[in-house]
């Protein structure tokens, strides 16, 4: 039998009945908030196409980890910028470069919070490609090597995940090699498995300071049309010894990501890009939506698709709204 006897909207009359049988969750221990750090003192510069994110000193970086903290989001995912490139990308490794010095000082001011760390060249290479180039070709073999000393350099800083996002093939192996051998088996590996190379990551470049100089990053990043070769990745990179496992970007990916849901047995994560965030404030700005049920919308939607763990920079924002 059907109406008038089943009304499914007897379960959605009050919000404590909806709050109830509410299907997906959504909280601020699900959210890791994406940082920008830089050289310098005093600087907080707003990103232009990124309002309300800053590329900032690790001494105003620090005052924003205390309200991230106190609003109880889980955790921070850590971009540099360097004081100089070069075509190895030699600071991404230097152990005064601003991202180990951020993750210095978060675990020194003894704040409650995860820190995860982008492990990448592209921020600090000349070229601004993810890996080592020659003769116009991004290598991937010797890039390897530079990956898993950034890596091993943000361990001894204090992270406690590491995670490359180049999209090498056998870095993860490579970092989790590295990490074991130098005393880190403890640090956790969240792989960017299945990144895709998407035309949503706009405003991050220039946040991060780090488009390319010549060509593309098609050779290296997925095709974005294609979804089995996602699980390819992500399988590959469970078998080199991945913790946690990404699919990057989120909105455009989410039956990528509910296929990875369903076959992996780690924790998967999903990254709310730059672009994604971008369109929203924008948008927004514009009086065109309401950015808060769009916002909480966009997030639900990620968690409903798969996702345990969401980086946006609509972490704080989302952190405040879910309190009310």
């Amino acid at each position: 039998m059907s109406f008038p006897v089943h009304r499914p909207r007897r379960l959605r009359r009050t919000e404590r009945l909806r709050s109830l049988v509410r299907e997906t969750q959504l909280a601020a221990s699900d959210l890791i908030y994406p940082m920008f750090v830089c050289p310098g003192k005093r600087v907080r510069n707003e990103v232009a196409s990124m309002p309300g994110i800053y590329q900032q000193s690790v001494d105003r970086f620090l005052e924003e980890c205390r309200e991230v903290e106190q609003l109880g989001i889980a955790g921070i995912i850590l971009f540099g910028l360097p004081e100089k490139k070069d075509e190895q990308g030699s600071e991404a490794w230097d152990p005064g470069a601003a991202v180990q010095r951020a993750i210095e000082a978060v675990k020194k001011a003894k704040l409650d919070l995860l820190v995860a760390t982008d492990v990448c060249l592209c921020e600090y290479t000349s070229h601004g490609h993810c890996g080592m180039v020659e003769n116009g070709e991004v290598l991937n073999d010797p890039s390897l090597e530079l990956l898993a000393k950034a890596a091993v350099s943000h361990a001894r800083a204090g992270a406690d995940l590491v995670a490359p996002s180049d999209m090498m093939d056998g870095r993860v192996g490579a970092i989790r090699r590295a990490l074991d051998q130098n005393g880190f088996a403890n640090t956790a590996i969240m792989a960017y498995s299945a990144k895709y190379c998407s035309a949503f990551y706009g405003p991050f470049r220039e946040a991060a300071e780090s488009a390319p100089q010549f060509g593309d990053r098609r050779s290296y990043q997925m095709d974005p049309a294609n979804a089995r070769e996602a699980l390819r990745e992500v399988r590959l990179d469970l078998e080199e010894g991945a913790d946690i496992v990404m699919v990057k970007p989120a909105l455009p990916y989410l039956d990528v990501l509910r296929a990875v849901r369903r076959w992996a047995t780690v924790p998967v994560a999903a990254y709310n890009v730059s672009g994604e965030y971008s369109m929203v404030k924008a948008a927004a700005e514009k009086g065109w939506i309401d950015e808060r049920r769009v916002a909480l919308e966009i997030l639900t939607g990620i968690r409903r698709a798969g996702a345990d763990i969401i980086l946006t920079y609509h972490a704080k924002d989302a952190a405040r709204w879910l309190a009310q």
